[in-house]
Order: structure tokens, then sequence, then C-alpha cells
């Protein structure tokens, strides 16, 4: 017995050295992983905070420093921006609103609909449309574009609102993430009920999916809102009237002059720090809806 416990007790002397280093490896990995994303914010980061100490700059203190200390032409040059071309900022800035907020919101009812019937209803084709909205997802939107014009310009609606709302209805994405949201939230039980008490299908959407689905379409309604405020080559081939531009052709077309007009650059700076301000509102008051556990559900799914 006693050579026993020797030799056991010799055993874990020897494993010892290992498990330690294990678990100095095992301890070194969070730290790994947060340096890698702090690199990451950084980097993400470093361009934001620039436009906006650059934004404070005046025109003189733009090109002859580069440092990250506030300016002082904060207040003028905000006065420029939103008086150049006699309000066309303030304009700019309406068309994206437009686009964004319409868009998003049709479009996040287009993807709930069709995620709804995705994930609820069977019907021939069933997985033929679900595949071919997958392959929608990996298809960038830029090839699109091209095509697009040629359609609007056949029916007419090439230089309007629709030929920019209109592409941004349909999101592949959008409704990937409806389907997996409504396949988990929705427990079919809930819905037998509801038939069994002489709700229609039409009844059982609006009273009883809808409802449980307002988190995920909140989601659905942010990811599209960013998508097309940010949208610049589609309302760039759509559109040739500078009054119906958004924030992203209109700042392209300062920095475009900016070559012979040195101070739109400063504008076109302002410009970028100003438009990001929506968004922000957007996340803070929207931000308890927030669910990332759709893209982790519709990687799993």
């Amino acid at each position: 017995m006693t050579a026993r416990t020797e030799t056991l007790g010799a055993a874990r002397i020897v494993r010892d050295p290992r498990q330690r280093d294990q678990g100095r490896r095992v301890a070194r990995r969070p730290l790994v992983g947060s340096a890698v994303l702090l690199l990451g914010a950084v980097y993400c980061l470093v361009p934001v905070l620039w436009v906006l100490v650059a934004s404070t700059k005046s025109n003189s203190e733009l090109f002859t420093t580069l440092t990250f200390l506030p300016g002082s032409g904060l207040l003028q040059n905000i006065s420029d921006l939103f008086s150049y071309g006699g309000g066309l900022f303030g304009l700019w800035a309406w068309n994206s609103l437009i686009f964004a907020g319409f868009g998003a919101v049709l479009s996040t009812l287009i993807s709930t609909m069709a995620g709804y019937a995705l994930a609820k209803f069977q019907f021939p084709g069933r997985q033929v449309w679900f595949y071919a909205i997958l392959a929608g997802v990996l298809l960038p939107g830029i090839t699109l574009a091209i095509p697009q014009y040629l359609l609007m310009s056949k029916i007419g609606l090439a230089g309007s609102y629709w030929s920019v709302l209109l592409p941004c209805l349909i999101s592949p994405f959008g409704i990937f993430l409806a389907r997996v949201y409504a396949s988990s939230a929705i427990p079919s039980e809930t819905m037998e009920a509801a038939r069994i008490d002489g709700a229609g299908d039409v009844r059982i959407f609006t009273s009883v999916a809808l409802p449980m689905m307002i988190p995920g379409m909140v989601t659905i309604f942010l990811l599209q809102f960013v998508g097309i405020w940010n949208n610049f080559m589609l309302p760039f081939i759509m559109l040739s009237d500078e009054s119906k531009y958004p924030l992203t052709v209109g700042l392209y077309t300062l920095l475009s002059k900016g070559s012979g007009t040195p101070s739109l650059y400063s504008l076109a700076i302002i410009g970028a720090a100003v438009s990001i301000i929506p968004l922000i509102i957007m996340m803070l008051v929207l931000q308890r809806y927030w669910r990332l556990d759709l893209v982790s559900g519709g990687l799993k799914g």
C-alpha cells in the first residue's frame, strides 16, 4: 500500500509541471482575446475620432496641424455646411431619411412576412425558395446595381425616388433573419390553439405572431436603416439630380469638387460627422431590442 501511494505521488509530481503549463496557457487566452479586440476597436474608432476632431478645425488648421486636438472652427463649419448651395446639405439629409426610413420600414414588413411564411408554412418549393434567398445573401449588392438601373430605365423610373427605394425593399439577409427568429420565437402550439379558437391565418399573423417577432423586427429594421443610410453605389447610379442625392452621394460630390476648392474638404468632413448622429441616436433608442442571438441562431441553423 505504501509503495503504491509513493508511486502515485511520484506520478502526480511528474504531471504537475505540465498541468501548470497548461493552466498558464489557459490563463493567457483571455488576455490574447482582449488584446485582439482592443486592437480591432482602435482600428475602427481611430478614423471616427479623426473625423470628429477634424470637423472642429478651420481650413487653415485642417491643412497645417495633424494632431488629435480639437480646433476652433466647429461653429463656423456647421454654419457653412448648412448654408452651402442654399441648404443642399439639409436636402440631402432629408432624402437620406426618406430612403432609409421608408425603405427600412417596408423592407422589415416584407422580410417579416416572408420569414414567417418560410418558417411556419409548408408549401411546394419551400426549400428551393429558402436556398435561393441564401444565394441572395451571398451575392454582393453592387453586382445588381447596373441591372437594376437598366430595369428602372425600362419602366421609366430611373432618376426618381422609387429607383432607390424599390431595390431596397427585398432584403435576402432580412428574410433569412426573420425566418430564423420566427422558427424559435413563435411556438407552433400557440398557432394551433389560435386556429382552434377560429382565427384565420391573417389574424394569427397580426395578433399572435407579429407581437412575438417585434424584437427581431427591430433588429432587421436597424440593419436595413444603417445599410440604406450608408448606401452609395445604388443612388450614385440611379440619380442625376443633385437635389435628390442622399448624404453619401452629396458628400462625395463635395469631395470631388474639393480638388479645385480646398475649403469644401472641411464641409465634407463636418458633413460626415453630422451624418453619424442619426445612427447613434437610433442605436441608443433601440438598443434594448437589439438581438445579437439572431446572428448566432442563424449560424447554427
